[in-house]
């Protein structure tokens, strides 16, 4: 997903983060053979849904563990225009290259660059899933002013999938600009393609759609009952919608269609970014702004997409960063989220490596998103050290109450990512690692 990109909050998060350093060129290594749209071996695909436990997703759990999904890996007619007829993602992922010494690109899917919006694939992606402990694939969703983009992942794959009862599934609204970075170039402008503002008629249609077709699934993802929808970008949706006023009249409405359609209520929920700044004297820290506004907004909660949104200036160097270093600064922010009067939902991120969204004739330089710092050091076993710390975060919260007959809330822990392979945070296995992130998963909330 685009992050740090166009919209001006995400400009600013960029700047404020101070992601420019020294300078990286490229490195020539030549990259392995492309594997075949399907794999070659039969064993590196999950078993068919026949083979496998049906046990259905329904059921309320006292933790979710919530796997972000980026659907750009099918065509889609937006796509075809912009970029030309058939292109997916993928196209990106086959051309990266390395861009400094020791740098593992291109990563190489065990699976082939496959269609995620053919069921078949779909029902692969949910038993493999399911299978390794995570209970939501939590769509990267897409609206617009003139309507939806690239729905074919969710609603002609998972939800098609015989076995989608395996997985819940809940939305979160991308509403961030949409820049040309496939490939971003270096000294040119991002091109705009779809600002993500959106006006209260335009939010009307969506949120018409959305509880039309998705929140009455018996599959959607709830929290305590309640429905869970999150927005990415809350400054550019109290934008587009004109204000902080106008945007909390639209979140009532929102609500109200929720309630007249049979359904018990919404969890709203914000993605935020940023660091809480040093206390001033005996003071409390200050707040991001991103979470001043979601308490404004009223929502539900607030959660995070990936931990580089909360680095701060000398997050680890150029072009290589620490990822257990990042693990270490996330847990302070974690511990800050603590202190608030809102619920936050942690996240756990597998890696960071956005340079494959970069031009790879260009040097690789300390240029903002998606010119970024590579998270080196991201071992499965980093990895589950990370989930291991943000479940003893959470064990008091999921502790029964001490009356008789108490019940924990619900608790959601999000993971970036699924599918972010331009990103360089997955889950899906590679040619190196295969499956060990998800068998890190299972062995940790299994």
């Amino acid at each position: 997903m685009h992050r740090l990109s166009l919209s001006a909050g995400a400009t600013a998060v960029a700047m404020a983060a101070g992601f420019t350093t020294a300078l990286a060129g490229p490195d020539g290594h030549e990259p392995p053979a492309e594997p075949s749209d399907t794999a070659d071996d039969p064993q590196a695909l999950p078993a068919a849904p026949s083979e496998r436990r049906q046990a259905p997703a329904s059921a309320p759990r006292p933790l979710e563990i919530a796997a972000y999904y980026f659907p750009n890996y099918h065509r889609d007619p937006r796509n075809d225009v912009w970029y030309g007829p058939g292109w997916t993602e993928w196209e990106l992922v086959k051309a990266a290259r390395p861009r400094f010494s020791g740098h593992r690109q291109p990563i190489v899917p065990a699976w082939g660059y496959f269609d995620e919006s053919d069921p078949a694939w779909a029902t692969r992606e949910i038993d493999l899933a399911a299978d390794h402990g995570i209970t939501c694939f939590l769509y990267d969703w897409y609206w617009y002013e003139d309507g939806p983009y690239l729905q074919g992942a969710l609603e002609q794959g998972f939800l098609k999938a015989p076995n989608s009862h395996r997985l819940k599934f809940a939305l979160m609204w991308a509403n961030h600009d949409w820049g040309n970075i496939q490939p971003a170039r270096a000294g040119r402008p991002v091109p705009l393609l779809m600002p993500g503002a959106v006006s209260a008629a335009a939010f009307e249609r969506l949120t018409d759609y959305v509880v039309a077709r998705y929140l009455s699934r018996p599959n959607y993802l709830t929290l305590n009952g309640i429905p869970y929808f999150s927005i990415y970008d809350l400054a550019t949706f109290v934008a587009g919608l004109g204000g902080l006023a106008e945007a909390q009249r639209a979140l009532e409405r929102f609500r109200a269609k929720v309630r007249a359609a049979g359904v018990p209520g919404l969890h709203l929920n914000g993605i935020v970014w940023g660091r809480f700044a040093p206390p001033s004297g005996a003071g409390p820290a200050a707040l991001p702004e991103t979470v001043r506004t979601a308490i404004a907004l009223g929502l539900s909660s607030i959660s995070s997409y990936t931990w580089i949104h909360h680095q701060d200036p000398n997050w680890g160097g150029f072009p290589q960063a620490s990822y257990v270093l990042a693990a270490q600064r996330y847990r302070q922010w974690l511990e800050g989220c603590g202190q608030l009067s809102i619920p936050y939902h942690p996240n756990v991120t597998m890696g960071w490596d956005s340079s494959p969204r970069t031009s790879a004739d260009d040097p690789y330089e300390p240029r903002g998103y998606p010119w970024l710092p590579v998270l080196e050091g991201n071992t499965p076993q980093a990895f589950r050290a990370a989930l291991e710390q943000v479940k003893a975060a959470l064990a008091p919260s999921l502790a029964p109450p001490g009356q008789p007959g108490g019940q924990a809330p619900q608790r959601l822990i999000t993971i970036n990512a699924w599918n972010e392979w331009t990103e360089g945070s997955y889950l899906l296995p590679d040619t190196t690692n295969g499956t060990a992130y998800l068998e890190a998963i299972r062995s940790v909330f299994l």
